[in-house]
């Protein structure tokens, strides 16, 4: 195994910096579908998302932060950096690349935004090789919460059942799905 591009400590403070911040944009990379490669493959799924490549959030003060799967701990944890998404994935828009979707002024965000976030935790687990892994990290306001979470569903069609650890990013809201996906997501 390589070393860690990211060390615990770095993370740590990364995510520590997103508390006190007001979010003003949040930009999901799904993934590209289509003849074309650039038709934007379905995403919304009610009280989740599945913004596949990653999310970018942009504060009031200009930082912005790229939460992407990564392997920088164990395969495959979800990993924060500050700075745009155009630093972590190397085809953004375009036949094959990722679709950049302004999802700011979508409902679910909607109490996330424009408000200081109260809250950015880690969710660390025990990763496959015995190495601790961030799984998700839950940025909590006032009055909302969403979890960024490396994992995806058990399978297609959807049957309720979801798997930390993938190399997929998803985006959960609803405190009843983020105890169904990972119990320790909702505490």
């Amino acid at each position: 195994m390589s070393p860690p591009s990211l060390t615990a400590d770095e993370y740590e403070g990364t995510v520590a910096s997103l508390r006190g911040m007001c979010l003003i944009e949040v930009t999901y990379y799904p993934l590209s579908c289509g003849d074309e490669g650039t038709e934007v493959e379905d995403w919304d799924f009610g009280g989740w998302h599945l913004p596949t490549m990653g999310v970018e959030l942009r504060a009031e003060n200009g930082a912005r932060y790229s939460a992407v799967w990564g392997t920088s701990f164990d395969y495959h944890g979800l990993e924060v950096f500050q700075g745009p998404m155009s630093s972590q994935l190397g085809l953004i828009g375009g036949p094959g690349g990722s679709p950049e979707v302004g999802v700011t002024g979508h409902p679910c965000w909607a109490g996330l935004i424009g408000v200081p976030l109260v809250g950015a935790d880690i969710m660390w687990s025990d990763g496959d090789y015995g190495l601790r892994m961030p799984v998700a990290v839950g940025l909590r306001a006032p009055c909302a919460t969403a979890w960024l979470v490396a994992g995806r569903p058990a399978q297609w069609p959807l049957d309720g059942r979801f798997y930390l650890g993938t190399d997929d990013v998803m985006v959960v809201f609803a405190h009843e799905l983020a105890d169904v996906i990972g119990p320790r997501l909702a505490e």
